[in-house]
């Protein structure tokens, strides 16, 4: 089955950087799509990033366009999700997940446990 596990959370402080990877396995990694979420103060976790099975297409959430660049490696099973100019309202626990689509919400696995962002002086 589909299983997530996120890393590299941490401290960091308002303009600061941070780079989270996801290291993905149990689906044919190189033929999905990829994205970044975080919990969010909603319901439904907010889809910060998205890219294509190959790479070369993305988008972005404009809360973070801009600052956050997502990034994979088909080779290894691996997404990465660059922060930089961190800001505090970017603190948050991050998930990654495969999509159905590429413009869909909607994921094709369980949810990690993933990793949490702090973002203070």
């Amino acid at each position: 089955q589909v299983q997530l596990v996120e890393s590299g959370g941490g401290l960091a402080q308002p303009g600061g950087s941070l780079r989270l990877s996801c290291a993905a396995s149990g689906f044919s990694f190189s033929t999905e799509p990829m994205a970044w979420f975080r919990r969010g103060a909603g319901t439904e976790r907010e889809l910060v990033a998205r890219l294509n099975p190959s790479g070369g297409v993305t988008m972005y959430a404009d809360s973070v366009k801009g600052r956050f660049t997502i990034s994979r490696d088909n080779g290894k099973n691996m997404v990465y999700l660059q922060m930089y100019n961190l800001k505090p309202e970017d603190t948050d626990v991050y998930f990654c997940n495969a999509l159905k689509t590429f413009y869909s919400t909607r994921v094709l696995g369980s949810w990690g446990q993933g990793t949490q962002v702090t973002v203070s002086s």
